[in-house]
């Protein structure tokens, strides 16, 4: 087990679904309802760009396809994220509030009730 997976202890054995997006295509109706056998579709990913890797939808890795014996595999080539440093936390507090007074002068920033 890696650090990465240390603390998920009991939510290990949960499903989830892997997808990897060979890449898209932008077409409209009428481009769609002609498509028939033999039809191609031209994608936006290079042959040589790597693939995107979702899970549930979120991308977490870049790979490319291998191939064994009669079947495809994925071979990832970077974790999304990994030699990333933490994102710092964002402040959640609300900013300041101005006031301005009917004669027009401001006066010094008010701190939303409750912050320090």
């Amino acid at each position: 087990m890696t650090d990465a997976t240390a603390g998920f202890g009991l939510i290990q054995d949960i499903d989830v679904r892997l997808t990897v997006e060979l890449g898209r295509a932008q077409m409209n109706l009428r481009e769609v309802l002609d498509l028939a056998e033999e039809s191609v579709v031209m994608l936006d990913r290079l042959t040589d760009e790597p693939l995107d890797v979702l899970v549930n939808g979120k991308l977490i890795a870049k790979g490319e396809v291998v191939a064994e014996g009669n079947r495809f595999g994925l071979r990832i080539l970077e974790l999304v994220g990994a030699n990333q440093p933490a994102a710092a936390p964002r402040e959640r507090r609300a900013p300041p509030i101005e006031v301005t007074t009917k004669a027009g002068a401001k006066q010094a920033p008010k701190q939303a009730e409750g912050a320090a």
